[in-house]
Order: C-alpha cells, then sequence, then structure tokens
C-alpha cells in the first residue's frame, strides 16, 4: 500500500552525511521525497512509496546512518500525493 510520510530525526544529524545517505537509501528502496536540515540542528524528510519500504526506511535512518546518533524520531503518516518523481536533496 503506499503511503506517505513526514519525518524529522533529532540527535547528531547533521554535518554527518545524514542526508546523502538518507537519499541513497531511499532511491533503493524505491522511495521518492525529499529530505533537508532544520534550523533547530533536526534532518525533516518526506518518504513516499510502499508503506514497508517507507517503515525500513525510518528504521535504518535511525539505527545504521554510518556516523549519525538519532536520538528520537518524529513520524506523521498521510495519504500519499504523486508530487515527487524522484528523491532529493534539498538545502
Amino acid at each position: 500500500m503506499r503511503a506517505k510520510a513526514n519525518v524529522v530525526f533529532h540527535g547528531r544529524v547533521q554535518g554527518v552525511y545524514f542526508r546523502a545517505s538518507c537519499r541513497q537509501d531511499a532511491l533503493g528502496r524505491g522511495l521518492v521525497g525529499w529530505v533537508r536540515n532544520r534550523a533547530d540542528g533536526s534532518v525533516e524528510a518526506v518518504l513516499e512509496g510502499e508503506r514497508d519500504a517507507i517503515e525500513a526506511a525510518i528504521e535504518w535512518n535511525r539505527t545504521s546512518q554510518p556516523y549519525a546518533r538519532v536520538s528520537h524520531v518524529e513520524v506523521s503518516w498521510s495519504e500519499p500525493s504523486s508530487d515527487f518523481s524522484t528523491f532529493e536533496v534539498r538545502r
């Protein structure tokens, strides 16, 4: 089932290649959307695709990012928008 998740990752997530690694993982799972740094030091992502792939991507980003230390994650689910054709890093 297709879904969309708005996700905020907190912890040591900026300056550690988090966004690039998130993008690579998302593309590998067939997800579309975007990821960006936030002014408060967190990283925000919108992930759209199959719900199980989104859940796996969130878990991978939470536990397996090579240099990041994620302290907690906020997730809100919504209906997919089909607004995206790829996964991009936003500035």
